[in-house]
C-alpha cells in the first residue's frame, strides 16, 4: 500500500508554494491557514502573510492588529491570534527554533494534535500520522470503518492504525500523499475510485458499498439571526469598535449593534443596542446594506443604517476599545468579513452623495 501510495503521489501532487520551499515556518504557517480552508483560497494569503512576516521573529515582533490585518478574509481568526502568540512563546522559549517533538508542540497557542503532526511530520520527519477530514475519509472507506467519523473513538482508532504505517515510509510525503488522495481522488461524492492507489485492498470499494463510507452524524440545525449595526456618524467621523480578544471574532473591528429581539423594528433594534452598548443616543436613518453572511455554527443577516450621533460620551462597555475614524481609514482596520461589504456599501454610497454635490 505505501509503494503505491508515494508512487501516487509524486505523479499527482499539486505545486503549493509551501512544497517548493519546505521550511518549518512555511509549514506552520500554511497548515494553519489550510484548516477549514481550500488550498485555492489559501495560496494568496500564504504570500501576502510571509511576504510580510517572513519569519518567526517577524512575526513575534508584529502588532496583532497587523497580523489580524493579513489575515482579513480568511475567517476563523482564532487562528491568527494563535499563530501571533505562538510566534512570541518560540522566540522567547525555544530561542526562534519551532520544536520538532509533537508532544512539546501541543503546548503551544494553536497547536492541537492535527497542526502538531503535521508540523512534525512534514516540516522535521517525525513518524506521527496526520489526522484530518481527508485522512478520515480515505481510510474509513479503505478499512471499512462503520462508526461515526465525528467521535474521538474513530479519530484515535485512525491514528493508531497508521502510527506503524507512516513510521514505514518518509513521514512527510505519506501524510501528504494521503490528504492530497483525499483531496483528489476520495471525495466526499463521486469518488473516482478507478484512480485510486489503494482500490485493490479498499473494503468499501470490494464490497460495493462506497457510498455508505464514512459514516457522518447529522449536523444540529444552523440557528439564523437579524443583527442591526449603525454606522455613526459625528463630524465627519464613523465610530468603530474593537472586539475582546476573548471574543468570537476578537480583535477585529466593528460598527456597533446586535442582535434583533422580539417584535422590535431593525431601527429599535440599532438604537437600543447603541444605547446598551455605548451608553448614546442616535438619529437612525437610512439603510445602508443588507449582508447575508454563514458562520460556523450560525448564520446572520446584517442590516447597516446610518446613524446620526444625538447625544453622550461613547464608553466601550462591551467592546476593548472605541474609536473615531474617517471614512479614509476605515479599511486601515481589520474587520470581518460580513462588516467588510459594510465598508463597501458605505464607500459607495458617500461616492455617489459626493457626485451629486457637484
Amino acid at each position: 500500500m505505501i509503494t503505491e501510495l508515494m508512487n501516487w503521489f509524486t505523479l499527482n501532487q499539486r505545486p503549493m508554494p509551501w512544497r517548493t520551499f519546505s521550511s518549518p515556518y512555511w509549514v506552520w504557517i500554511s497548515e494553519a491557514m489550510l484548516q477549514q480552508t481550500q488550498v485555492a483560497t489559501v495560496i494568496p494569503y500564504f504570500y501576502r502573510f510571509v511576504d510580510q512576516f517572513p519569519d518567526i521573529e517577524t512575526l513575534a515582533a508584529a502588532d496583532s492588529q497587523a497580523v489580524l490585518k493579513v489575515w482579513e478574509g480568511l475567517g476563523y481568526y482564532s487562528r491568527a491570534r494563535n499563530l501571533h502568540r505562538a510566534a512570541a512563546l518560540i522566540v522567547t522559549d525555544f530561542g526562534g527554533g519551532i520544536p520538532s517533538d509533537y508532544d512539546t508542540l501541543q503546548q503551544l497557542p494553536g497547536f492541537g494534535p492535527y497542526i502538531a503532526a503535521a508540523v512534525a511530520s512534514i516540516a522535521f520527519e517525525v513518524p506521527v500520522p496526520v489526522v484530518d477530514g481527508n485522512v478520515l475519509r480515505v481510510f474509513s472507506r479503505y478499512w471499512g470503518i462503520p462508526d461515526d467519523i465525528r467521535a474521538a473513538k474513530v479519530r484515535n482508532d485512525v491514528f493508531d492504525r497508521l502510527t506503524p504505517l507512516v513510521a514505514m515510509a518518509q513521514p512527510s510525503q505519506f501524510n501528504q500523499a494521503i490528504m492530497e488522495l483525499g483531496a483528489l481522488v476520495c471525495t466526499p461524492k463521486n469518488p473516482h475510485c478507478t484512480q485510486c492507489p489503494l482500490a485493490t485492498d479498499c473494503v468499501a470499494l470490494t464490497t460495493h458499498q462506497v457510498s455508505k463510507f464514512p459514516f457522518k452524524s447529522a449536523k444540529p440545525p444552523v440557528p439564523h439571526y437579524t443583527i442591526g449595526v449603525g454606522v455613526i456618524w459625528k463630524d465627519g467621523k464613523i465610530l468603530i469598535g474593537r472586539r475582546r480578544d476573548d471574543q468570537m471574532l476578537g480583535g477585529l473591528w466593528e460598527f456597533p449593534g446586535g442582535k434583533q429581539e422580539g417584535d422590535e423594528s431593525i431601527q429599535e433594534t440599532i438604537s437600543r443596542e447603541v444605547d446598551e452598548e455605548l451608553g448614546i443616543k442616535v438619529a437612525v436613518g437610512d439603510c445602508i446594506t443588507v449582508v447575508k453572511h454563514a458562520y460556523t455554527h450560525f448564520k446572520i443577516t446584517l442590516h447597516a443604517y446610518t446613524c446620526a450621533w444625538v447625544e453622550g460620551v461613547p464608553v466601550p462597555q462591551s467592546a476593548a476599545e472605541l474609536r473615531w475614524v474617517d471614512i479614509d481609514t476605515l479599511s486601515d482596520h481589520p474587520f470581518p468579513k460580513a462588516n467588510g461589504r459594510v465598508i463597501e456599501a458605505i464607500k459607495i454610497q458617500a461616492g455617489q452623495l459626493l457626485e451629486k454635490s457637484r
